[in-house]
């Protein structure tokens, strides 16, 4: 009888915790995946945090003021980064904005990319993420990159 009341009340505890994070931890969660798979060159990992339809894009300016959207898929970007070595790729992030409708939600985050610890790039990252059968996934990410002024 005891071990019968242990388990419910373990059973309890474990479903008050699962229940206790909200929407914003869960998309605050799936971003984090994307980077914690960079940061382990783990190229698999990188393409399960993705939609199946997700678009990549990197905004460029180019020497006379112009500003253009480039575009790569995900695959090229996973394969890239299960080329690097483990602890390579370690891009930091602060979410500043974080909203949610439903099913869409949308990120804003100021970033430092360093490679093998040398700061390469910053800029900000816009995250648009969708919830799929309960799972939140990247479905565009648009990102600025500036080299030197950082801060």
């Amino acid at each position: 009888m005891t071990l019968r009341y242990f388990l419910l009340i373990a059973l309890l505890a474990t479903t008050g915790v699962v229940r206790a994070q909200s929407a914003q931890d869960s998309v605050r969660a799936a971003v984090g995946l994307l980077f914690t798979a960079m940061k382990n060159a783990d190229s698999a990992q990188l393409a399960a945090a993705f939609d199946d339809s997700a678009v990549l894009q990197t905004i460029v300016v180019d020497s006379s003021g112009k500003a253009t959207a480039h575009s790569y898929p995900v695959t090229e970007f996973a394969t890239a980064i299960g080329r690097l070595p483990k602890g390579a790729a370690d891009e930091q992030i602060q979410i500043e904005t974080l909203k949610i409708d439903g099913p869409l939600a949308s990120v804003w985050a100021p970033y430092h990319f360093y490679y093998n610890g040398t700061l390469l790039h910053c800029g900000v990252d816009c995250f648009q993420l969708i919830r799929s059968k309960g799972v939140w996934k990247i479905l565009y990410i648009v990102d600025t990159r500036k080299k030197g002024a950082c801060d």
